[in-house]
């Protein structure tokens, strides 16, 4: 992406109106990443902005009927498209990276085919390279930008979990790697109500993956059809929070439109491509001022932060610290998430903690806060009257005694 193309692209995220998704697309991969990103922000954009550019997540541009099975003649697995009855040309989905075709197995399993699209990895990389070189730049006459808000942490970020994507095989290692955890602490913590898909690696590369086609509904289905319960999600956040506040290794890009609901009532995990792993420190520093929170212990929360920072704060910038802190949650507990979001107050938190108090998030911190978004923009949308972080209390409880946190620690 080119600086004149960027600062076009910015327009478009920033401008009042809604913006042009088609134009947006046009400009690639990378562009699709960032305005995705953007979409989590409604700490600077309008929830109606935020709401149109989520609909990337699901409904980005499909590759041509035509060219479809030609790409997977040209890219799949030899003899692939023999172990099939029929595939679909119409896509069921389409996303950024790749889109998703039903078919059936000739042994009869009902399936989906997913395909990565014509964009690749190099013309990706070199899409970043030409950013990261004006963004550092741009950072040696703002240099206050590395610390709050780091353009190229964000796109180191997106850059990492984004080539991952781009190979196949890495959904099935991912959903091993989940569910392997998931196996490990069933007696102390069970999720009864997750799974993930049956894959088929033997007739799957890097660029055409086969997996079982899940009968249910996405939650971005579900918001759109007004049907989302609130015991639904906090039994997602359960599941979802265990492995972002517990364990450490976690979905790294669960959207909306990446978890569906089958018809036995269990989250499935998809597009498990991309999984983080966030140091021990960053983890349960958030899960410890999370809990804080939830108990309406704001000192010891804005305590819990203290813990990502190694200077030796005097009392005159302490104070401050917790001044400014102090300001920020005013009133936290009495107002809902619809009036006052997870993710404009985390913004806020995570700029007075390093601004103030010198404390050192690192680009780990990143995947959690944005999981955190994406569950906040759930709630927005969904039951915006409830008070979420008081909500999540008997979960962060059940995280601490099932999982071990705080024990040897």
């Amino acid at each position: 992406m080119r600086l004149l193309t960027f600062l076009r692209f910015m327009r478009q995220i920033l401008k009042k109106g809604p913006a042009d998704l088609d134009w947006i697309q046009r400009q690639g991969l990378l562009s699709v990443k960032l305005a995705q990103i953007f979409a989590l922000r409604s700490d600077i954009l309008s929830v109606e902005k935020c709401q149109q550019l989520q609909s990337l997540y699901q409904h980005a541009a499909t590759i041509p009927s035509e060219d479809v099975f030609a790409n997977i003649d040209s890219r799949g697995p030899k003899g692939f498209r023999e172990q099939f009855s029929w595939i679909d040309e119409e896509p069921l989905a389409a996303a950024s990276v790749g889109q998703v075709h039903r078919g059936q197995l000739k042994n009869g399993d009902d399936v989906v085919v997913k395909i990565i699209k014509s964009q690749n990895e190099k013309e990706f990389r070199r899409d970043v390279n030409r950013m990261r070189n004006w963004l550092r730049l741009f950072l040696f006459f703002s240099p206050k930008l590395r610390k709050v808000g780091n353009p190229i942490a964000l796109l180191n970020h997106v850059a990492d979990y984004t080539t991952r994507e781009l190979d196949l095989t890495n959904e099935i290692a991912g959903a091993d790697e989940l569910r392997n955890i998931q196996n490990q602490i069933k007696d102390t913590f069970p999720m009864p109500l997750l799974r993930f898909p049956k894959y088929y690696p033997d007739i799957s590369n890097e660029h055409v993956l086969v997996s079982e086609y899940i009968k249910g509904e996405s939650l971005e289905e579900g918001i759109e059809a007004g049907n989302l319960e609130w015991d639904t999600l906090l039994q997602l956040f359960r599941i979802h929070g265990a492995f972002l506040f517990g364990i450490g290794t976690f979905h790294g890009d669960l959207h909306p439109g990446n978890c569906i609901i089958d018809e036995n009532g269990k989250f499935v995990f998809i597009d498990n491509g991309a999984i983080c792993h966030a140091p021990q420190h960053v983890n349960r520093t958030l899960f410890t001022f999370f809990e804080h929170l939830s108990k309406k212990q704001l000192t010891e929360a804005f305590d819990a932060l203290l813990q990502m920072s190694n200077a030796n704060l005097e009392a005159v910038k302490l104070e401050k610290y917790y001044s400014r802190m102090g300001e920020i949650y005013q009133d936290f507990e009495k107002k809902p998430v619809g009036e006052q979001s997870l993710t404009q107050i985390m913004m806020k938190t995570v700029r007075t903690a390093v601004e103030k108090a010198k404390a050192d998030f690192g680009e780990e911190a990143f995947p959690i806060i944005r999981a955190l978004m994406y569950l906040d923009g759930l709630v927005i949308r969904t039951h915006p009257d409830v008070m979420l972080i008081q909500s999540m209390g008997p979960y962060l409880e059940e995280f601490r005694i099932g999982l071990g946190i705080g024990v040897n620690q």
